[in-house]
């Protein structure tokens, strides 16, 4: 009955004793009586339906587990035991022969003991006390999912000379001025009183927290929810390209609608003209077609585009495929590539470097930096910030500050202009107080009453400063595990191919120790997440030897991971559901350690910013207690301040890491070893990150020749 007790106890974490107990005794009573899975459920089911949200389906395979252990030696089909009978039966005959009062001694025809059946009072007692027990524990044990946030508002102060302009159509301005607008995202508020000036022809890049509404006030724009001057264009890169038959190259070429229409024309124009039509008319406006292509640049359309998509990783080979052979992150290269090429007034792009290699965002830097009209990026990209914008917009504490420069500037200007006003708040604190003392010692003073009532005047005058709310610190903790004797990890010899005619690797020699903070590089498709699995032991090398040790626990994080998590229950249920059994103050007290607490772990998965459900999959991925880490991509939708604190606690992790990353500054923070993969090997270089970006800044360079 202990092994029953035990595994009730697996099932329903929350049982409360005395109901355990009442089931236990259930069990007990009726152990030799039960004849098949239908009896255990009739006798518990209900109650065990009672105190979980399982299935009916779930409830009775838990039923059918406990029959076997109840009666390890009989096999229960739902037809009773199986007996051998010594001779046989007619049961004519004993049927016949039975009166009311003579107890029939059959294997076919047995009475039963109901001791077992439930008692309807004891029933009604454990389920009165378990109702009072539940509405108890209902804030601290089972934490209420916080409803979906299904969509964001936005409101705005519009000026009657803009609205004037706008109706006559006479509004030219480039600038685009968003005054005291607010934004919120169902009942919170992201955005209030706040005020948003664009420059035509600077870039900006918008910073902020996570979860502060980044994002949203990008949709916000693109859907004119805030009003922006019509005659403005803005292109918000935020879906994949369809895929279906057109070339990628065509693809591109297709967002110049001008240049299409055009086109489309003059082919209509010079198949009516060759199939005889006389209207001259028709060759006028052929004529005039010819000249606008020409303005245009028409035929060096192809070129421009060209150059684009190879920047962005397309080789020409890639350029004539149509556009449904691409994975979802190429197409959303294309979408990016279609941006770029139809120039917008307006460019919003979130988080653009997320879906591209090294080399692409090097090309991508180096093309924005000459981005002829405005740009508003939202990046988390420390050396990307650096590079693009020349301007940087701050979102925090509701409201969005300007700052001239890039991000390091920002983070300069930003760091004295606090300073500078907590020591003016402290300095307006200390003169408050000597006048107040002042006041409090003459003020029932009749010599002093005039210099004491100016005094008080002069007080409330006296602007009304707070103090400086600091953000709060960003703090990541990977948990502590015990050494390990090496060898830890090794490669000897390791090939792999998906098909004979696309070999992968070939003859890898690779290894790791529990020191081991290796950063792996190299172009998308070149193998980095394939070379991942090989070593975590998901994929089989078709050659070669993948040596591991026994005690090794890898911790596998990809954004594959984020996406999969299930939207629908808060961060709390999440961590219940793949390791039950545990007390709720563990799993809160795991996810406080990635920075999500209080509220924030109690809201639906759904309803976090991309940076917040990254942080939860990091929380439970360590609720295995890994000490070997292999993250695939760990920094896309984190901001640049939990970048910062996720490299600061790999540093501080006494167990291996593997990382496969595009983020300069993190690879610089944590990387003792760099892996380049590609041409079907992985190899070491000397001189880390410095070294390979100079090599791939000379493939740009020749690449452009």
């Amino acid at each position: 009955m202990a092994k029953c007790g035990e595994y009730i106890k697996s099932q329903f974490p929350l049982i409360d004793d005395d109901l355990k107990k009442y089931v236990e005794d259930i069990l007990d009573n009726g152990a030799d009586e039960f004849e098949d899975t239908e009896e255990v459920y009739e006798a518990i089911g209900e109650v065990l339906q009672g105190i979980s949200e399982k299935s009916e389906k779930d409830i009775r395979d838990i039923c059918e587990k406990l029959l076997n252990m109840l009666q390890p030696n009989k096999i229960s089909a739902g037809n009773g035991p199986h007996k051998v009978l010594d001779a046989p039966i007619h049961l004519a005959s004993m049927t016949s022969n039975q009166d009311d009062t003579t107890e029939l001694k059959s294997i076919w025809l047995q009475t039963r003991d109901d001791n077992f059946k439930v008692d309807a009072k004891k029933l009604e007692k454990a389920e009165a006390k378990l109702q009072q027990k539940q509405g108890k524990r209902q804030d601290a044990k089972v934490p209420v999912a916080v409803p979906v946030l299904q969509s964001a508002t936005a409101s705005q102060v519009t000026s009657k000379k803009d609205n004037k302009l706008e109706a006559k159509g006479t509004n030219r301005a480039q600038d685009i001025r968003i005054e005291n607008f607010d934004i919120a995202y169902g009942d919170r508020v992201l955005l209030q009183g706040a005020d948003l000036v664009l420059a035509f022809g600077r870039r900006y890049g918008l910073v902020g927290r996570n979860g502060l509404g980044k994002t949203t006030l990008l949709r916000m724009i693109s859907s004119k929810q805030l009003k922006i001057p019509s005659h403005i264009s803005i292109l918000h890169v935020e879906q994949e390209v369809v895929g279906d038959n057109t070339l990628a190259l065509q693809s591109v070429l297709e967002c110049d609608t001008i240049r299409e229409n055009l086109l489309k024309r003059e082919k209509e124009i010079t198949v009516a003209i060759n199939s005889g039509a006389t209207d001259p008319s028709l060759s006028t406006e052929l004529s005039e077609i010819y000249v606008q292509l020409e303005n245009i640049e028409a035929d060096k359309a192809p070129a421009r585009a060209s150059i684009i998509l190879s920047g962005l990783g397309f080789t020409p080979d890639m350029q004539a495929r149509p556009t449904k052979t691409f994975s979802g992150g190429w197409r959303m290269r294309l979408a990016l590539a279609r941006a770029l090429f139809s120039r917008p007034d307006l460019l919003l792009l979130d988080e653009p470097t997320n879906m591209l290699d090294i080399k692409a965002i090097i090309w991508l830097e180096n093309y924005l930096q000459n981005w002829p009209t405005t740009l508003l990026v939202v990046s988390h990209d420390r050396n990307f910030l650096d590079t693009v914008p020349t301007d940087i917009l701050h979102l925090h504490s509701q409201r969005i500050d300007t700052y001239r420069g890039n991000y390091d500037q920002f983070h300069k200007t930003k760091t004295e202009r606090l300073k500078s006003q907590q020591r003016e708040y402290e300095a307006q604190q200390q003169h408050r107080a000597h006048v107040q003392e002042f006041i409090d010692r003459f003020r029932y003073n009749a010599n002093r009453a005039s210099s004491v009532q100016s005094k008080i005047k002069m007080l409330d005058k006296l602007p009304e400063l707070r103090p400086i709310e600091k953000e709060i610190e960003v703090v990541l903790r990977f948990p502590e595990i015990e050494p390990l004797s090496p060898p830890i990890l090794q490669l000897n010899d390791i090939g792999f191919f998906y098909t004979k005619d696309k070999i992968i690797f070939n003859n890898i020699n690779v290894g790791a120790t529990l020191e081991s903070r290796i950063c792996i590089v190299g172009d998308n498709g070149a193998g980095k997440t394939t070379l991942l699995k090989i070593i975590m032991g998901y994929l089989s090398p078709t050659s070669g030897i993948r040596t591991v040790h026994r005690g090794l626990r890898f911790g596998y994080f990809s954004q594959h991971h984020v996406d999969q998590l299930d939207m629908n229950v808060n961060s709390v249920e999440l961590l219940q559901k793949s390791y039950p059994g545990k007390p709720v103050e563990e799993y809160r007290r795991q996810l406080g350690s990635f920075g999500v607490s209080g509220d924030l772990a109690l809201q639906t998965i759904g309803s976090l910013s991309g940076g917040q459900k990254s942080r939860v999959a990091f929380a439970s991925m360590c609720m295995g207690n890994p000490n070997f880490l292999v993250l695939d991509e760990p920094t896309n939708h984190l901001d640049i301040e939990t970048i910062e604190a996720l490299g600061k606690a790999i540093n501080k992790y006494n167990g291996g890491v593997i990382l496969v990353s595009h983020d300069e500054r993190l690879i610089r923070m944590v990387c003792k070893e760099l892996w380049v993969c590609g041409r079907e090997s992985v190899v070491s270089i000397e001189g880390g990150f410095d070294e390979y970006r100079r090599i791939v800044e000379r493939e740009l360079e020749a690449q452009s020749k």
